[in-house]
């Protein structure tokens, strides 16, 4: 989640690895935004949608549990492959929530895309962000994030993005010292244990979670790590004796994954992280499958790691 308040607004800030144009269309073409808006696991229908200054957007959302959102966008500024001003929210039995400013823009062949959702009173602000984190609402722009990578390259990806209240240094350090990793990334509040660490580029590191009744083994061999921005590396499932195998509860589960984090400043006390995660190597069509079908599960897996990381920053101011 990228988020910043200034006085009643929500801020989300993303580097998209396309063009502006393909970020644009995924956007403005319906059949396009149907393959990623909204949270994960939910769906939408578009009724009709014109795209222009006074023109509108009429969709439902279908929930996962079922339940059907009416929504009822409004447009106030469409400039083409630059910026979106609309409504969100809203529908004929209830006002909008909020209105949002939306601005594409192009950095070094990638797409930046500001986002400011602007709410009338801070109640409302704080009410809509209990609402965003209860639906896992940022998950639209990491489902965005897939959506593009898919469109370019063919290839599934996994995306999740957080803002910690720290510095990027430190961030970056609760990703490679041994001694922090292993206090807040196992899932469930599992622990976590190093038998070997030798995080840097050509190195691996061997380690143990336990989750449960269950000790999970793994290994991590470090392909990139460019301090404090970038961190690469694969993982695979072993048994005690480091012997690669599968993972215990999910047999299909790709042998190999690649992980790729990035670290990005959003001020002096702010970072976000973004994890980018996908099968490597060799990889059958039923692995594949596997993969795709989990990402709901990887969403709640990596949320709740997070959400371990958020506490155990704060343990240490």
């Amino acid at each position: 989640m990228s988020t910043q308040t200034q006085k009643n607004e929500i801020r989300i800030t993303r580097i998209y690895d396309a063009p502006v144009k393909a970020v644009w269309d995924a956007w403005a073409d319906p059949k396009q935004a149907a393959q990623w808006w909204g949270p994960r696991g939910f769906t939408i229908t578009t009724h009709s949608k014109d795209l222009r200054a006074g023109g509108s957007w009429v969709y439902t959302m279908h929930g996962p549990d079922g339940t059907d959102y009416p929504n009822h966008t409004k447009y106030y500024e469409v400039e083409k492959h630059s910026r979106l001003v609309y409504d969100h929210g809203g529908n004929e039995n209830q006002p909008p929530m909020f209105r949002v400013t939306v601005e594409f823009k192009e950095v070094k062949g990638k797409t930046e895309m500001m986002m400011v959702m602007s709410l009338p009173t801070p109640e409302a602000l704080v009410q809509t962000k209990k609402i965003i984190k209860s639906a896992n609402g940022n998950s639209t722009w990491d489902r965005l994030s897939e959506f593009l990578t898919k469109e370019s390259s063919q290839h599934e990806v996994f995306v999740i993005n957080r803002t910690f209240d720290a510095p990027i240094e430190t961030i970056f350090e609760m990703w490679t010292n041994p001694a922090h990793l292993s206090k807040w990334l196992a899932p469930g509040g599992g622990e976590m244990k190093f038998l070997r660490s030798e995080i840097q580029p050509g190195k691996s590191s061997f380690y143990v979670m336990g989750v449960g009744n269950t000790k999970m083994y793994g290994r991590a061999e470090y392909l990139e790590i460019l301090k404090p921005h970038r961190l690469v590396y694969t993982q695979q499932f072993c048994d005690e004796n480091e012997k690669v195998t599968r993972h215990p509860m999910a047999p299909t589960w790709p042998e190999t994954m690649l992980t790729q984090v990035t670290f990005a400043s959003e001020g002096p006390e702010l970072t976000r992280v973004t994890v980018q995660w996908q099968p490597h190597g060799k990889v059958t069509l039923e692995e594949l499958a596997t993969f795709v079908n989990a990402k709901g599960g990887m969403t709640q897996g990596w949320t709740g790691s997070f959400d371990q990381l958020e506490a155990y920053l704060a343990q240490a101011k």
